[in-house]
């Protein structure tokens, strides 16, 4: 397993540094900053405390608590949410309430979304006039079957 290092600084004396739940996790808990609360299918941009600086040839990607989207519907918007490497502002989370009756209370310091670093290579594309063939082809939504 390889590892990188990633600078990160608080840009509020009372948000708390990600980590890993267990060791070998791919996702380092992320942390509400304040208290709120989401109404049914209402979206929030809730605040971090947060600024990291991701190595370029590296981006962070925003994901769900898979635990928080089964038990009370909380989701992110864009997920995954696209940080790049030469972002240096807070890290924010837009969250969505998907729960259709419930409002879901999101308590200050409570883990609400998981930030995964991967490699990214750098991608040159090239225009031509066609494909090479493969067995999928252009099989679009379904076209593997349902089972």
């Amino acid at each position: 397993m390889s590892a990188i290092t990633v600078p990160i600084k608080r840009l509020d004396p009372e948000a708390v540094i990600p980590s890993y739940a267990y060791a070998g996790d791919a996702g380092l808990d992320l942390r509400a900053l304040e208290t709120l609360v989401l109404k049914p299918f209402e979206r929030v941009l809730i605040p971090t405390g947060l600024a990291i600086a991701i190595p370029e040839g590296y981006a962070g990607f925003v994901q769900p608590r898979s635990g928080l989207a089964l038990k009370r519907g909380l989701s992110i918007v864009n997920t995954p949410g696209l940080i790049d490497s030469h972002y240096r502002g807070e890290l924010k989370i837009i969250a969505i309430n998907l729960d259709p009756v419930n409002d879901i209370q999101i308590e200050k310091g409570e883990r609400i979304a998981q930030l995964v670093i991967q490699e990214v290579p750098v991608v040159t594309l090239t225009v031509v006039d066609e494909l090479d063939a493969t067995d999928r082809g252009a099989g679009g939504f379904g076209s593997s079957g349902t089972c």
